[in-house]
């Protein structure tokens, strides 16, 4: 509790002990060890007799005076680092090598971590002693961790993991939300409000100016979504840098080549629409990026695939295409429909161009997936689920992954659900596609449209894939009552998890038996014919000459 106090010339409760142990007149001893260690100011020694005619403590005095200096001492330091004085960080370097060999003491540690939380550049030798000790390490100020942590990489890995496995587990849970609906979905939270989010906040703090941290971070990112092919490794990419944005650090966003197209498409995914003219401006720092800097196109392709921008490029080209049609044009002869194109074809390409190292876009083609498009534009208001899965989806998503995304939002748009591509098991796209089910509930009461959407699709690949069960899931609890009774049996013992299911499975399961048992106990009660009670009640009305006295 007293350690380091000796280096100072200061008595502790050792040397007490044995002044007190070798003494012959105790009395006289504690008075000499008060004078000389007490506070050094000769008119407050008659004013101590005072206090103990009241009753208070030495102990409780000076505890009290203590503290009052030490939040002094505090504020002075704080107050030294903002002033504008060229020797201020020597005085603090000063008061560093003072105070340093009481840190461990509780009741001075706060003056210590004060010092070194205000000083740009901390003794080195100080540094490792803080991080050798676990207890120092824990209570030091942020700023004291970002010099330890940019020459210590797997430390800073260490801290920043369990953040980035959080991230993950919080836009999954988003994703497999019992909540279906296409108006509360996950792409539903603003830009501005997804960075509040509590990793983003906590990334930006432990990041701050330091642009060696913020490289680390994204190097951690990249190789996560190289090792996983997690997609939301890329929204964390792009939320970071706003983060940045949005609190000003132009240390860091000055020298990220990303920052003003990041910044451009961030107001297109506020608007979940790219207008002709942030068109422009996104396609003039594609085409600025000059030979041997090509790299950059790895960290913009990783941007483009997050599946909010995505999400924004796919809703920007549909809408592009419907205009296209209304003018009988081609998509070829739309420049802003070739670059939203472009972009989604960057964004899709992002793991193999990083994979490979080889920064070069890939080659867009056209012809593969337009022609769906608007083929079937002229008869998008007669298109049924049965009639149109196996001409459009088959074309649209079989031949070209870069085609895949496009297409199956263009067919949800058609109120088609089918696809032949692993992106059509994704939970982004299954989420969609649940909530966008919601809208057609009634039809689940037929054979046909639950052959196509459970048989055709969903049982289709369950048994090999996890979320494909738990999307399967989701979607009997919201609609269990709208399909048909003897489908509903059948998909119950199909949908039963194996021993060796996940734990969210299980629990969906069971929370559709539940439901289903619920159901059977108390039955849905027929629908009664509509009143013809219009709620009009008799009213009196005073009496007059020409009024009869007949209730209305």
């Amino acid at each position: 509790m007293f350690a380091g106090l000796p280096e100072l010339g200061i008595s502790n409760g050792e040397d007490l002990k044995e002044t007190l142990t070798n003494c012959t007149e105790p009395l006289k001893a504690i008075d000499q060890f008060q004078t000389e260690n007490g506070i050094l100011l000769p008119t407050l020694q008659s004013a101590l007799p005072f206090l103990d005619l009241h009753g208070t403590p030495r102990l409780e005095f000076h505890q009290s005076v203590f503290d009052e200096l030490r939040d002094k001492l505090m504020e002075r330091v704080a107050t030294i680092a903002e002033g504008k004085d060229e020797e201020r960080y020597g005085k603090l370097e000063e008061l560093l090598e003072k105070s340093f060999p009481l840190v461990k003491m509780p009741s001075i540690q706060p003056v210590v971590m004060q010092v070194l939380k205000h000083l740009p550049k901390v003794p080195e030798k100080k540094l490792k002693l803080v991080m050798a000790d676990k207890e120092l390490y824990k209570v030091c100020a942020v700023e004291v961790k970002r010099q330890i942590w940019q020459d210590n990489q797997a430390l800073f890995g260490d801290e920043v993991s369990p953040l980035l496995k959080q991230y993950i587990v919080e836009k999954e849970a988003a994703l497999f939300s019992s909540d279906l609906s296409i108006l509360h979905n996950f792409f539903s939270p603003s830009p501005k409000a997804r960075r509040q989010g509590e990793v983003v906040l906590k990334l930006t703090q432990m990041i701050g100016k330091n642009v060696k941290l913020y490289d680390m971070v994204l190097q951690f990112l990249r190789t996560l979504f190289l090792r996983t092919r997690n997609v939301h490794y890329c929204t964390l990419r792009a939320e970071l840098l706003m983060s940045l944005h949005d609190l000003d650090i132009s240390e860091i966003c000055s020298v990220d080549p990303c920052h003003k197209f990041t910044w451009c498409l961030d107001a297109c995914i506020r608007e979940k629409f790219v207008d002709a003219k942030r068109a422009r401006e996104l396609q003039g720092f594609l085409d600025g990026v000059k030979k041997g800097q090509e790299q950059v196109l790895g960290d913009l392709s990783m941007i483009l695939c997050d599946p909010f921008a995505c999400n924004t490029l796919v809703l920007s080209t549909v809408r592009n295409l419907q205009e296209l049609l209304s003018q009988d044009a081609l998509p070829r002869d739309s420049p802003d429909l070739m670059l939203l194109l472009r972009m989604l074809s960057l964004g899709q390409g992002a793991w193999d161009m990083i994979d490979s190292q080889v920064f070069k876009e890939p080659r867009l083609v056209l012809s593969t997936g337009m022609g769906c498009h608007t083929g079937d534009g002229v008869r998008m208001e007669h298109v049924t689920l049965v009639d149109f899965e196996q001409e459009c989806l088959t074309t649209v998503t079989s031949r070209n992954k870069y085609c895949c995304y496009p297409g199956s939002q263009h067919v949800f748009h058609l109120t088609a659900v089918e696809t032949h591509n692993e992106m059509a098991f994704g939970d982004i796209f299954l989420h969609l596609l649940t909530g966008h089910l919601t809208l057609l509930s009634d039809e689940f009461g037929t054979e046909e449209f639950c052959s196509a959407v459970f048989d055709g699709f969903l049982l289709a690949s369950f048994s090999s894939k996890e979320n494909v069960h738990r999307h399967t899931l989701r979607l009997l609890l919201h609609l269990h009552h709208k399909v048909l009774p003897s489908y509903v049996e059948t998909l119950l013992k199909t949908l039963e998890p194996p021993k060796q299911s996940s734990e969210q499975v299980k629990e969906l399961y069971t929370q559709l038996t539940e439901k289903l048992e619920a159901q059977k106990k108390s039955p849905a009660q027929p629908d009664e014919a509509p009143s013809l009670d219009l709620g009009l009640h008799p009213v009196t009305v005073p009496t007059t000459a020409s009024t009869p006295t007949t209730p209305l």
